[in-house]
């Protein structure tokens, strides 16, 4: 059986959290919304096609979502070079390409953005393939994306052993909802309480600490 590892980029590989949610708090008053940070960053994880309609409501997508969407992009640019990549990231790619696990980068970020992501993390030397916003319709909590990853790591994805690894609690929803099992990192800000109830069957500190986390589990 194969095995295939879904690994999430933003929050996860790169930190990245709080710059989405402030760049999402300056887009939002750019039409005279200001909702709490904090509320904003419980929703990060999210693609900015579901972000939007749950921060607000359908109404206010349907009237402001494309230019909301387009007014973060423009607030991110600016604090892309201020991102980091996460300690151990590319180990971990590494480690798990070396237990001869296949990899996947299951991102919804726009292409440029994962194209810096990816250079962050010399991800192009480990990954077996990787996403972005353009390959699906709806993104995260969707299970849509996790879909199409997988499809890009295997010809029988029904043949598979399948874990998810991620920060926030959508995409362990995600997950759930995909039928796979979920594997936390707490650098995204989000709990360990919220990542277990969102379906995370294991949560770790580090990016070492889930390598050895799925190779123990892969033994």
């Amino acid at each position: 059986m194969e095995r295939i590892a879904l690994v999430d980029v933003d929050g996860t590989l790169v930190d990245t959290n709080y710059q989405h949610a402030l760049a999402w708090y300056r887009a939002f008053r750019r039409i005279g919304l200001t909702l709490p940070l904090w509320r904003i960053h419980r929703h990060i994880g999210m693609g900015g096609d579901q972000l939007v309609p749950a921060l607000t409501d359908e109404a206010v997508d349907a009237r402001h979502g494309d230019e909301l969407r387009a007014a973060w992009a423009e607030e991110f640019a600016p604090l892309l070079p201020e991102v980091s990549a996460v300690e151990g990231a590319h180990e971990l790619l590494a480690g798990l390409r070396s237990d001869g696990v296949r990899v996947v980068l299951a991102s919804s970020g726009k292409p440029e953005h994962v194209d810096a992501f990816l250079d962050l993390v010399d991800g192009r030397s480990v990954a077996n393939a990787w996403t972005t916003s353009e390959d699906v319709e709806h993104t995260k909590p969707a299970p849509d994306l996790l879909q199409v990853a997988l499809d890009k790591a295997t010809d029988r994805p029904g043949d598979a052993d399948v874990v998810v690894v991620g920060d926030s609690t959508w995409d362990f929803v995600a997950a759930g909802r995909f039928g796979a099992r979920g594997v936390a990192l707490l650098t995204g800000g989000f709990s360990r309480e919220e990542l277990t109830e969102a379906g995370a069957v294991e949560v770790a500190d580090t990016l070492p600490e889930v390598g050895r986390l799925l190779h123990r589990g892969w033994r």
